[in-house]
């Protein structure tokens, strides 16, 4: 990239990113083209190559942004709260609340997929989970060290440590699949909460 309009740069793909998520959500990641995208921004198709080589490209970019937005969010929410189970609880109910407010984009990026496309869809899809499973869980050991070295939590091991994380995003995102399967986001607080207390339950000093 031109290092003389570096603030220029970053409007432009600021506006290709949010042209192609209004796009992909709009008419799902099959049928949007490269050219769908430089028309979006008024730019001609071999100007977008300059900062991107590829839609799957532009894809990831989107969806970086999408997972940096969430992160955020519970980061800040984890922030406002003293305790662990308090900081538990608010990384749970936040993350859920965030992907609620994202469902309409989600839901409609594998429209008019063929087999083909939809397992190289699935393959993505993959990458992309355990890429923000990693970065949550990261969020998540900060929190639960924090409460062992406060005295909150009693001590374990490493393995012990990765163990609850996994189990933790695991239940989490069994509960988002079955409020998304019933449609019904009405019960995150409640549902949170008791996985929260089970959780807690066995990991108070």
């Amino acid at each position: 990239m031109s290092a003389s309009n570096p603030l220029k740069e970053d409007v432009i793909q600021e506006q290709i990113l949010q042209a192609a998520k209004r796009l992909f959500q709009a008419h799902g990641l099959h049928k949007v083209t490269m050219d769908d995208v430089a028309k979006a921004i008024g730019k001609g198709r071999s100007s977008l190559y300059y900062y991107y080589k590829s839609k799957d490209e532009i894809f990831d970019a989107v969806m970086d942004i999408e997972f940096k937005e969430m992160l955020n969010a519970i980061a800040q929410a984890i922030n406002q709260e003293s305790t662990v189970e308090q900081k538990i609880n608010a990384f749970c109910v936040t993350k859920l609340k965030v992907l609620r407010e994202k469902r309409a984009f989600y839901n409609t990026l594998d429209a008019g997929m063929d087999a083909d496309e939809m397992s190289h869809f699935n393959k993505t899809k993959v990458i992309h989970h355990n890429l923000i499973m990693k970065q949550e869980g990261a969020l998540l050991e900060q929190i639960l060290t924090g409460g062992i070295e406060k005295g909150e939590l009693h001590a374990m091991n490493q393995k012990d440590l990765d163990m609850l994380i996994f189990v933790l995003l695991s239940s989490l995102h069994g509960l988002k699949r079955e409020m998304v399967m019933a449609n019904n986001f009405e019960e995150i607080e409640p549902a949170v909460n008791a996985l929260t207390h089970m959780v807690m339950h066995g990991l108070r000093k």
